[in-house]
């Protein structure tokens, strides 16, 4: 083990970390995982109380690209990005490795570095407007920094995600020089050399140039910009993907909404422009004349949302945005980026709901991301669609698979197998 805890271990014993991994979280047995940084351990602890899954990617993206663009314009950050460039980005290039720069909630800003590295790390969600929190991504160096408030490095399996598995990070916090509160973090990731014992001196004599810059450039204008950035509020988010209640995400709190609530706020959320009393009625109950059901029951639902939430009549809508996790994904597809839609489409929209608004929804996601994987998606990531449960009995997905597999593929022979039973299955 390296002689620091916050260091990454030299490459030579990190052999067992995959194994330690493997027994503290998927086994919940944390005592169990031998040589691992303690640190690490707690870490992996806190994810795990966090409900977070390390075989899900959660770290989606939560404001649009004018709100990104404009919290990050307002952020005090964005006041040495020129040092930030001069020190560390412009070396990242050669060297194989990317740089971000994230608020002090997590949210990575500023991406650059490696291209290739960059298109990369998109697979796991390692853009621009991600929250790499630990509370949404787990262990990670930019998360787990930000937690400890300390420079640290995480490396290979101690991530708390298991598709962070292959890469290695450094992090360095970095504090406002007028109060010393947390403005947000550095991060180098890639591969070893971004977890070498090089790496953290150097990210740490960089954050003091950082902090230091931010004096020069005046403490007033820090102390104005800085409320201003902190007043973008997080968008709440309405989780009903794979669920048979909703989970409504807002702040710091989650809270679960019944059926009904989440049939009717998942409608309103889906339907911006607003719905007719009576045109809500039908979506929700099937008919026209159910507003006398209706109304009662959007009294109940305002009394259990938070004010900024609640629903308005005439029409029935939202005045403030409220983001589905299925407009999420549909966003990943209209992006290309076919993995982290499939990644962040954990199930049908509220399968236990009968409600014909709902159905429609839950089709229409079904229909984009099933045409989205047979028209562009990689022969990998249309192989793990085809064995979900979507398309367990699709022919026509199981079919393509088989086409554009690799001839000396090992998954050619199960998708073989696969269209045998099928048509079986058909011919009876």
């Amino acid at each position: 083990m390296s002689s620091s805890p916050w260091t990454a271990a030299p490459v030579d014993a990190r052999t067992g970390l995959r194994h330690a991994h493997d027994v503290a979280v998927g086994e919940h047995d944390p005592d169990a995982a031998g040589g691992v940084r303690r640190l690490v351990l707690e870490s992996w602890q806190r994810s795990m109380e966090f409900r977070l899954d390390p075989d899900r990617i959660v770290s989606l993206p939560e404001l649009g690209e004018d709100e990104l663009r404009e919290y990050r314009r307002a952020h005090p950050l964005s006041l040495v990005l020129p040092t930030i460039h001069r020190l560390l980005i412009r070396h990242t290039f050669d060297a194989g490795l990317i740089v971000a720069v994230g608020d002090q909630a997590g949210r990575l800003l500023w991406i650059d570095g490696d291209r290739d590295l960059r298109r990369r790390a998109e697979d796991m969600l390692f853009v621009e407007g991600a929250d790499w929190s630990e509370r949404s991504a787990g262990t990670s160096a930019p998360g787990t920094a930000l937690a400890l408030d300390h420079g640290i490095q995480i490396t290979q399996a101690e991530h708390f995600g298991r598709i962070v598995h292959p890469w290695s990070c450094t992090a360095v916090p970095v504090h406002d020089p007028v109060g010393g509160g947390i403005l947000g973090v550095i991060d180098i990731t890639g591969g070893d050399e971004a977890v070498s014992s090089a790496t953290l001196p150097l990210m740490e004599a960089a954050v003091a140039a950082v902090e230091a810059e931010l004096r020069i450039q005046g403490l007033d204008q820090i102390a104005a910009r800085t409320p201003r950035a902190r007043a973008v509020a997080v968008r709440p988010v309405l989780n009903v993907l794979g669920r048979d209640e909703g989970e409504l995400e807002h702040g710091r709190e989650r809270d679960v909404l019944g059926l009904r609530h989440a049939e009717i706020l998942t409608l309103l959320a889906w339907h911006r422009r607003g719905l007719s009393a009576e045109r809500l009625a039908e979506l929700v109950y099937g008919r026209e004349d159910a507003v006398v059901t209706l109304r009662p029951e959007m009294v109940r639902l305002r009394k259990n949302l938070p004010a900024a939430l609640a629903p308005e009549s005439r029409p029935y809508r939202l005045t403030n945005p409220l983001e589905l996790d299925a407009h999420r994904v549909l966003g990943f597809l209209e992006r290309g980026a076919h993995k982290v839609a499939l990644g962040a489409y954990v199930g049908p929209v509220l399968p236990r709901s009968d409600a014909p608004g709902i159905v429609a929804i839950r089709e229409e996601l079904r229909a984009a991301l099933r045409e989205a994987m047979l028209t562009d998606a990689s022969a990998e990531t249309l192989f793990e669609y085809a064995r979900t449960d979507d398309a367990a009995y699709d022919l026509g997905v199981w079919n393509a698979c088989l086409r554009r597999l690799p001839a000396r593929s090992p998954k050619r022979a199960s998708a073989v197998s696969r269209i045998e039973m099928i048509e079986r299955e058909l011919a009876r």
